[in-house]
């Protein structure tokens, strides 16, 4: 259903966890998540640029500000909150901008942005570059370059039916979607949520692939900014754990939440 021209699906009964999928992904990638959780009510967003949302943001506290007034629509007081990789930025970015309503925070994958001035307008510029591919190329020669890209080297070995899923997602995305994505709400445009993190009073879940050196390093640095927080390296995962390991992320993040 549309809320505020959010695309959301509602699951279950129960405290709400709300999921926030990544970059080229949709609500679909959390459907095999639901049987770990038959006490909460499962809350999944489409994202801006993605999936079936029909909203468009200037910039990634403009989404955080949209994701509010889809929750007070929904009538959620507070929320226990989830996201993976770009998701995990914005679920970062609410959990500072809106701190009352987050229960709970688990971070897949995700960082707190860049810190310098000339980090960020590299990563911009990169972003910028890729958005400009998205529009210069087809759909499918896009999907084939991005899932052939270091970060998701460790799919390779998942069974071909969950690596058709996950590139079937991808080709459901539209091109213009994308694009705008990266140039509004890519890790260049973010601005840094490292100073925030020592005033994150709520339980705080951080959950990263082992194969997934670089976010690592930076949930090792993210562990000793937050009061409340959990690390969790997962075991032969890369950086798509609910994909590539999902019966031990469902339980981990079940287990937080309960």
């Amino acid at each position: 259903m549309y809320v505020d021209n959010y695309w959301v699906d509602i699951y279950g009964d129960g405290q709400p966890v709300v999921l926030l999928h990544g970059f080229t992904g949709s609500m679909q990638t959390w459907q095999s998540l639901r049987p770990f959780f038959p006490n909460h009510q499962l809350i999944f967003i489409d994202l801006p640029g993605h999936g079936h949302t029909k909203a468009r943001v200037k910039s990634m506290s403009d989404c955080c500000k949209d994701l509010y007034n889809v929750c007070c629509q929904l009538a959620l007081e507070q929320i226990d909150l989830v996201g993976y990789s770009m998701g995990g930025r914005t679920a970062l970015s609410f959990a500072c901008n809106y701190p009352e309503m987050v229960r709970s925070l688990t971070l897949e994958s995700a960082s707190p942005g860049l810190v310098s001035e000339e980090d960020q307008q590299a990563r911009k510029q990169k972003d910028q570059e890729l958005a400009d591919y998205i529009s210069g190329h087809s759909l499918e020669a896009f999907v084939e370059k991005w899932e052939n890209i270091p970060l998701f080297a460790s799919q390779k070995q998942l069974p071909m039916k969950i690596q058709e899923k996950v590139r079937q997602e991808r080709l459901s995305q539209s091109k213009e979607g994308l694009a705008h994505s990266l140039v509004t709400m890519g890790t260049g445009r973010m601005p840094s949520c490292w100073n925030q993190l020592d005033q994150l009073n709520m339980p705080v879940l951080l959950v990263v692939g082992e194969w997934d050196e670089k976010f690592v390093q930076i949930n090792l640095q993210m562990e000793k900014s937050i009061s409340n927080c959990r690390l969790e390296i997962i075991d032969q995962a890369g950086h798509a754990i609910h994909v590539e390991q999902t019966r031990i992320f469902g339980t981990i993040v079940e287990e937080f939440i309960s």
